[in-house]
């Protein structure tokens, strides 16, 4: 029988500042985004148009998820997680989005000067 497994392990640069969001259920994640090189088992992507992909990562305020919110733009984060799909309503309609949860996250590196 073939076990399942949902595991993200990146390490890319901070995109942007993490923010703080109030979800609809009183709950605060912290929101952030990485830059990661698009490769395929530590090669990078043959011909591809885009060369990085930008991804959402986003924790509870208890713990890192503090942590996070002192990081600054270029810092060079490793991140472990899971992969998630979210959905909600907008006056538009309903939409969903991919992001990481992330259950452990470091800062290897500050970002260059």
């Amino acid at each position: 029988m073939t076990q399942h497994q949902n595991s993200v392990h990146l390490i890319g640069r901070l995109a942007a500042t993490a923010t703080v969001r109030e979800l609809p259920s009183g709950d605060e994640a912290v929101i952030w985004r990485l830059i990661v090189e698009r490769v395929i088992v530590d090669r990078p992507v043959p011909d591809a148009r885009a060369r990085v992909d930008t991804l959402a990562c986003v924790s509870w305020v208890g713990g890192f998820g503090r942590v996070a919110l002192a990081w600054q733009p270029g810092d060079i984060i490793e991140v472990e997680g899971a992969l998630r799909r979210r959905f909600w309503r907008t006056p538009g309609g309903p939409v969903s989005r991919y992001e990481v949860e992330v259950a452990k996250a470091r800062r290897v590196a500050e970002r260059a000067q």
